[in-house]
């Protein structure tokens, strides 16, 4: 049991960090009960979500009702700074459903486009029997045709006027982009390594560790226990070693 002096120390390491991911009450719950226990805790944390001002901002809907999803493999545009990216190119599993992101440019060829799957996806998790795309440029060019045919690999597409068939990428693009917009939007204090900023791609490795261990409801696990049969260690999780 975590002393009463400590619980807010608790609830900011498993809530409000990029590796954290600002998690909805639910999916921080997820990451305390595998943490820490003291009396009452769901209400305290149910309290100090709804008391969390970065959090409540960043999800309360300010505009119009969203139109239809629209299929974008290649999300963007996001804001370029240093290395100028301003895109990310988005992947998803869909055995474990989990979720890869790789930062690159507008401007990237078909070339760029396949080193980064090549050194990215190819090298660690072997050649995808089906790959399900939209219809891009970067992805349907007769260069990643031939790629895919040299691996076997058989492309599948989205129906041409029904772009929310792919509805699982979208939502998870979604979700990322809202973890992302709280950190880069609301969150402007988090340091580089000699400056302050809210750069998203200094960040994205992050964000993407903190979905990829969340618990998810379709399928009642962790994402990255699902990949690879465990759960990687947090610094929350040496929090009896420190108290």
């Amino acid at each position: 049991m975590i002393h009463r002096d400590h619980v807010s120390l608790i609830l900011q390491e498993c809530h409000a960090f990029p590796n954290m991911g600002y998690m909805s009450e639910d999916g921080t719950k997820h990451r305390i009960a595998s943490t820490a226990w003291w009396p009452q805790w769901e209400k305290m944390l149910s309290e100090y979500i709804k008391t969390c001002e970065r959090f409540q901002n960043a999800n309360r809907n300010h505009g119009e009702k969203y139109g239809l999803l629209q299929n974008r493999l290649v999300n963007s545009p996001c804001p370029g700074e240093k290395e100028n990216y301003n895109y990310f190119l988005a992947m998803v599993d869909r055995f474990s459903k989990s979720f890869k992101c790789l930062t690159c440019h507008k401007e990237d060829t078909d070339m760029h486009m396949a080193l980064l799957f090549r050194n990215n996806i190819l090298a660690t998790c072997g050649v995808p029997k089906i790959i399900i795309s939209d219809r891009d440029p970067n992805f349907t060019s007769e260069f990643w045709t031939n790629l895919y045919d040299i691996f076997g690999t058989k492309l599948a597409f989205s129906t041409a006027y029904h772009p929310q068939t792919d509805g699982l990428s979208e939502k998870i693009i979604q979700s990322m982009g809202d973890i992302i917009r709280i950190f880069c939007v609301y969150i402007m204090e988090y340091k580089d390594y000699e400056e302050y900023t809210h750069y998203w791609v200094i960040i994205l490795a992050e964000i993407q560790l903190a979905y990829n261990t969340s618990k998810q409801s379709t399928i009642g696990k962790k994402l990255y226990l699902m990949e690879k049969g465990l759960n990687p260690l947090f610094p929350a999780d040496n929090l009896k070693k420190i108290f």
